[in-house]
């Protein structure tokens, strides 16, 4: 038996040094500790999160009440009792950041009862393969107060053999692109996740200065190394048409579908988050229609890692956030539920984070292809990738990627 003995909570502090919660849950001889993270740009149909001090009141209390007892090994059964427990459809009676964080902290300690890595617990004996990395190399939009529209310009590397590879590429772009902001005359500094602190005259101009970097950096654009956006259209969405503050100007769906549709032709892109407001179907499902089968369009606020939410007519792929649906079982069931509507997914940071590594235990151990931490900066999205390093190494000779040229055609 793991019977929980005892469940603890702390406030802790965010990447942006904000409070937030740290869950312990013991058993008998291991405990597993687990942190929950909070975005900047959030849908609106996340769960909820409490002030962290309410938050962790409530774990030490009525959840700890809850919970002690209760064998760790069955998360979906700790789950459905934290469920129950809050007995809201958003988690807002106790907090999203409560139960994330004992959900997660839970797993742990089941995991550590089984004397087993988190990713080996949950894979069992399915042989696993590393996600791709997606790394941010500009952050914008709400994660650099607005200096550019677009959110989020990262890179994935088709061309890339391995986890560790892959990083090592990145790596050199990373570096790059901040050399060519340098020799612009622009001051270098870093946005939330640690990308790039923009300097561009248009949402355009970025994606040509990446496309610089990545051949500065002695790769080839789109067979090497190609680029992902995260627009968060929902950002920059106000009486039905989308207001670009960088560029001064307003745009209609159909303008901006027709933007994204050029930039399609002519720059390397092969992922495309949330490029439309989260209620706007009408424009997410006719661009999924006309881009669908070239790129990757990801629903991120538009499916807040919610089953119920799915529609591989809107896009066909889901970001997956355990904090924003509460708990590692309502996430595995997107993710189950992604799978049997033929639709991908990403394993995703948000940006505000910390040293917990969860995700990308998650992102292995239950198959999933992709993994989004942020930048490739600040020790709250390096202690992600190198957790991906460590865990390539002990795969040992069995360690594969998957193979993005196939992901990103």
């Amino acid at each position: 038996m793991a019977r929980i003995v005892d469940v603890h909570a702390r406030r802790v502090w965010d990447s942006r040094g904000r409070p937030t919660v740290e869950a312990e849950v013991i058993l008998k001889g291991v405990r597993g500790r687990a942190i929950a993270p909070a975005g900047a740009s959030t849908g609106a149909g996340e769960a909820k999160a409490l002030a962290a001090d309410v938050a962790v009141r409530n774990v030490n209390g009525p959840i700890r009440a809850a919970l002690l007892g209760v064998d760790a090994r069955f998360q979906d059964a700790v789950d459905a009792k934290l469920i129950a427990l809050d007995g809201t459809p958003d988690k807002s009676r106790f907090g999203a950041n409560a139960i994330v964080a004992v959900s997660l902290a839970c797993l742990h300690a089941s995991a550590a009862a089984a004397k087993r890595p988190l990713w080996r617990h949950l894979a069992g004996e399915r042989r696993v393969a590393m996600p791709v990395p997606q790394v941010q190399i500009y952050g914008g939009g709400a994660h650099a107060r607005g200096r550019v529209d677009i959110q989020d310009y990262l890179v994935v590397c088709p061309g890339a053999g391995s986890f560790a590879e892959s990083l090592e590429w990145i790596a050199e772009v990373y570096h790059a692109a901040g050399a060519r902001l340098a020799k612009k005359g622009a001051q270098l500094g870093v946005a939330d996740e640690g990308g790039w602190w923009p300097s561009f005259k248009s949402n355009e101009e970025g994606l040509a200065e990446l496309v610089g970097a990545i051949s500065d950096a002695g790769f080839e654009p789109g067979a090497d190394v190609a680029i992902a956006l995260d627009v968060a259209a929902t950002q920059f969405y106000r009486g039905g048409r989308y207001h670009l503050a960088l560029e001064n100007r307003s745009l209609t769906a159909e303008q901006l579908h027709a933007m994204f549709m050029r930039w399609l032709d002519a720059y390397p892109i092969v992922s495309i988050e949330d490029p439309f407001a989260e209620d706007d179907h009408e424009a997410m499902r006719a661009f999924t229609r006309a881009a669908g089968a070239r790129v990757q369009i990801v629903g991120d606020d538009l499916f807040v890692t919610d089953a119920a939410r799915l529609d591989p007519e809107l896009a066909n792929t889901v970001l997956l956030k355990p904090n924003q649906i509460g708990t590692v079982t309502e996430t595995l069931a997107c993710w189950d539920a992604a799978q049997d509507k033929g639709m991908r997914a990403i394993v995703s940071a948000r940006s505000g984070e910390t040293e917990d590594v969860s995700i990308v235990h998650l992102a292995v151990g239950w198959s999933v292809a992709q993994l989004k931490v942020g930048s490739f900066s600040r020790s709250e999205r390096m202690a992600k990738w190198n957790e991906g390093l460590r865990i390539e190494e002990a795969l040992g000779g069995k360690a594969l990627l998957y193979p993005a040229r196939k992901l990103f055609k």
